[in-house]
C-alpha cells in the first residue's frame, strides 16, 4: 500500500488524474443490498442507547491507559452480543471479533476511548466533574475531543452488525483503543502498541475504517480527503540553562528567560522563512514555558515544550535540524546552553487513495452526496496513522456542530467549552457499519 512519506503527499487542492479516475470508478456504487437496507433501518432504533452510552462516557472520562471502566462497559456489551472479546490489549484496549456467516475478508473498525486533562466549563446535565493530577498539576478530565461519541458509535455498530451476523460475507474486528491522545509519561500505548501486539493479525485485516467527530462541521455532513489527511506530529522540549542571580543585578548572571523568549521568536521563522509553504504546510508551536519562582530572582533554567506538525518527510527532517540549531546557537550567543529533545509521535494520517475512491460512494449513499465534502488537509494529528502504515485505511470526519451555528461560535476540540450535537450519532453508526459491509460485499463480487 502507499504509506505516508513514501510518495507525494498530494497536498495541493488538485488531485491526480489517477485519483480522479479511481473516484469515477468508486462512485459507480454497488446497488443498495438487502444487508445495507437492513443496517439503515436498524441504526435509528439505537438512538436512545447511543445517547445514554455517550452521556455515561462523557460524565465519567478516563485518561489514556487508564480507561478501566470504559473498557469494562465496552467488553460487557460486546459479550452480550455474542462477540468474541479480548481485553487488556495495549493496557486497556478491547478487541471484538465477529465472524460472519459467509466467507470473506477481515475488516477492522476503530474507536478511541481516552479523555483529556481539560476542566469542562459548560453546564450540561452530564458534565464531567472528574479531577486528577496530570504532569504535577491538578486538572479536570473531559472528553474534549469527542472520543465518548466514537465509543458509543462503535458499540452501536457492533449491535447492528451482530444482529445480521449470518449475512456478513467476512469478519469484523472491533478495535476499542486506549491512549490516542498519548500514553502517560514513561509508558507506551495507543495505536502503535496495539499494532505491535498484533491487533491487525490473526486473522489478518484487509482494510480499516475510522471516524472522528468534528465540532466545527455541521451535523449531518461528512468530510474526507484522499492521501495525506492529518499531519505527522512530534513533541519537543528545550531546556535552557543560564546562571541564577538577583533580579536587581542581571549582569551578574545569565538570564534564561530572556534567552528563551528570543528562542521562541526565532523558532517562528522556521515556518515563515525557511519552508516552502506552497508545497505543504507546517507548524511549530511552543505550548508551555516554565521557569522561575520569584519576582526578583533570575532563575538558573527554563523549560519549554511544544509540538511540530508536518506533511512532508524532507520538511519534517529540516524542521528538526533548524529547531536544534536555532535553540542552541541563540543560547550560546547569550552565554547560556540549550538542550533539545524531540519525540517523534505519529506519522501522517494517510487515506489509501484506492480504498477512499472505492468507498466514498457508500458515504454519499448514507449521508446524501450533497453532504459529503472534500476538504483540505488538517494540521491536527491522529494515531490511526499507525494502522494505515500496515493496511489500507480510510479515516473521515463526522459533523457534530449544531445546525444553524457558525464555525466561529463552535468551540474547537481540546477546549473547556467543546460540544457536539448528539444528532450525529446515528449517522456515525450507519456510515461505519455500511463502510464495513459494503467493503465486504464489494470484495465478494470482484
Amino acid at each position: 500500500m502507499t504509506t505516508p512519506f513514501t510518495k507525494s503527499i498530494l497536498f495541493g487542492w488538485n488531485v491526480s488524474l489517477a485519483t480522479v479516475l479511481l473516484g469515477i470508478s468508486g462512485h459507480i456504487a454497488l446497488a443498495q443490498s438487502p444487508l445495507a437496507r437492513t443496517i439503515d433501518q436498524k441504526a435509528p432504533a439505537l438512538e436512545k442507547k447511543l445517547v445514554e452510552w455517550r452521556r455515561d462516557f462523557h460524565q465519567n472520562p478516563e485518561l489514556g491507559n487508564r480507561e478501566f471502566k470504559t473498557a469494562e462497559k465496552v467488553a460487557n456489551h460486546l459479550k452480550q452480543l455474542g462477540i468474541d472479546v479480548q481485553t487488556g490489549v495495549a493496557h486497556t484496549g478491547v478487541v471484538g471479533m465477529l465472524k460472519g456467516g459467509k466467507p470473506g475478508p477481515v475488516v477492522a473498525l476503530r474507536a478511541d476511548m481516552d479523555g483529556l486533562p481539560v476542566t469542562e466549563r459548560g453546564d450540561l446535565p452530564f458534565k464531567s466533574k472528574v479531577t486528577t493530577e496530570y504532569n504535577g498539576q491538578n486538572t479536570g478530565v473531559m472528553h474534549a475531543c469527542g472520543h465518548d461519541t466514537h465509543v458509543a458509535i462503535l458499540m452501536g455498530v457492533a449491535e447492528v452488525l451482530a444482529s445480521v451476523k449470518n449475512e456478513l460475507p467476512g469478519t469484523i474486528k472491533f478495535i476499542f483503543q486506549p491512549a490516542e491522545e498519548g500514553a502517560p509519561q514513561g509508558e507506551e500505548g495507543g495505536a502503535e502498541l496495539m499494532v505491535r501486539e498484533g491487533v491487525l493479525e490473526n486473522p489478518k485485516v484487509a482494510a480499516i475504517f475510522g471516524l472522528h467527530i468534528d465540532s466545527q462541521i455541521e451535523v449531518g455532513k461528512i468530510a474526507y480527503r484522499p492521501g495525506a489527511t492529518m499531519a505527522a506530529v512530534d513533541f519537543f522540549s528545550i531546556d535552557v540553562k543560564g546562571k541564577q542571580t538577583h533580579g536587581a543585578y542581571p549582569w551578574s548572571g545569565v538570564d534564561p528567560i530572556v534567552t528563551s523568549s528570543q528562542i521562541v521568536n526565532a523558532l517562528q521563522t522556521i515556518v515563515s522563512r525557511n519552508l516552502d509553504l506552497t508545497h505543504a504546510p507546517a507548524v511549530v508551536t511552543i505550548g508551555a514555558i516554565h521557569g522561575g519562582v520569584r519576582q526578583n530572582i533570575i532563575p538558573e533554567s527554563v523549560k519549554m515544550i511544544g509540538t511540530i506538525r508536518t506533511f512532508d518527510e524532507k520538511m519534517h527532517s529540516y524542521v528538526h535540524e533548524r529547531l536544534k540549531d536555532i535553540s542552541t546557537n541563540i543560547a550560546e550567543s547569550a552565554g547560556a546552553t540549550a538542550s533539545v529533545d524531540i519525540d517523534v509521535m505519529y506519522p501522517v494520517t494517510f487515506n489509501d487513495e484506492a480504498l477512499t475512491a472505492k468507498m466514498i460512494g457508500t458515504l454519499e449513499n448514507v449521508a446524501g452526496k450533497e453532504n459529503v465534502n472534500l476538504i483540505p488537509a488538517k494540521t491536527g494529528a491522529e494515531d490511526f496513522s499507525y494502522y494505515q502504515q500496515k493496511v489500507p485505511g480510510f479515516f473521515f470526519f463526522l459533523g457534530g456542530m449544531p445546525k444553524g451555528k457558525s464555525v466561529a461560535e463552535a468551540a474547537p476540540h481540546h477546549t473547556p467549552d467543546f460540544y457536539v450535537d448528539e444528532g450525529s450519532l446515528v449517522l456515525g453508526v450507519r456510515s461505519i457499519a455500511r463502510l464495513a459491509t459494503d467493503y465486504l460485499e464489494k470484495s465478494k463480487i470482484k
